[in-house]
C-alpha cells in the first residue's frame, strides 16, 4: 500500500510564508512526477506546481516567483512566499507511483492540508 501524507499547512498573515511537505511511503518501486494542487471553496481543483523525477518544474502563472517546488527522494515540498488571500485553499499533493507489486504507475493523492491567509 502506498500513502501520501501532507503537512505544514496553517494560518498565516498576508505576505507571510509557509512550507508544505508531502511524504510518500509504503511499498514503492518508483516515483515519477509529483505535484501540488489546491482547491479553494467553490472553485475547481487546480494544479499549482509539479516536478518530474528529473527535477523539471512547472508552475501556474499566479504563483510564479512566489512558490518553489522541490523534491528529496520520496518527499516533495512547496515553499510558499508572499502569500495572499487568493492562496487560501486546501492543498493536495499527488504522485505518479509504481508500487512494488504493480507494473504501471498510478496516481496517489494525499488527504490535503488547509492553508489560510488572513490578517
Amino acid at each position: 500500500q502506498v500513502q501520501l501524507v501532507e503537512s505544514g499547512g496553517g494560518l498565516v498573515q498576508p505576505g507571510g510564508s509557509l512550507r508544505l511537505s508531502c511524504a510518500a511511503s509504503g511499498s514503492i518501486a518508483s516515483i515519477n512526477a509529483m505535484n501540488w494542487y489546491r482547491q479553494a471553496p467553490g472553485k475547481q481543483r487546480e494544479l499549482v506546481a509539479g516536478i518530474t523525477n528529473g527535477g523539471r518544474t512547472n508552475y501556474v502563472d499566479s504563483v510564479k516567483g512566489r512558490f518553489t517546488i522541490s523534491r528529496d527522494k520520496n518527499t516533495v515540498y512547496l515553499q510558499m512566499n508572499s502569500l495572499n488571500a487568493e492562496d487560501t485553499a486546501v492543498y493536495y499533493c499527488n504522485g505518479a507511483i509504481t508500487s512494488r507489486n504493480g507494473y504501471l504507475p498510478r496516481i496517489y493523492w494525499g488527504q490535503g492540508t488547509q492553508v489560510t491567509v488572513s490578517s
